[in-house]
């Protein structure tokens, strides 16, 4: 059978929005075809079929809903993980 799926990563060095760098990967059979990445602001695609979802997406409403994330999932999260491991360290 065919496979789809979708990995969301936050990176980090610090607990400091500037060093986090938020991505978004698609894949389909094992195959990244786009990606959003918050270090390049957009959607890059990979395939043909990425490249046609890439540009759609980078010219609507998904594009800007997705730059937020990195505020809003990354940040929120980086901070609980950051302090869980202080305190147990």
């Amino acid at each position: 059978g065919f496979r789809y799926y979708v990995v969301t990563d936050c990176e980090f060095n610090s607990s400091k929005l500037n060093d986090i760098e938020y991505t978004q990967s698609y894949y389909y059979n094992k195959l990244e075809y786009v990606r959003f990445s918050s270090g390049v602001g957009k959607y890059v695609g990979y395939t043909e079929h990425g490249i046609k979802n890439a540009e759609r997406w980078n010219n609507g409403p998904e594009v800007i809903a997705r730059r937020a994330e990195k505020e809003r999932y990354c940040f929120h999260n980086v901070g609980i993980f950051t302090e869980s491991a202080l305190t147990k360290s």
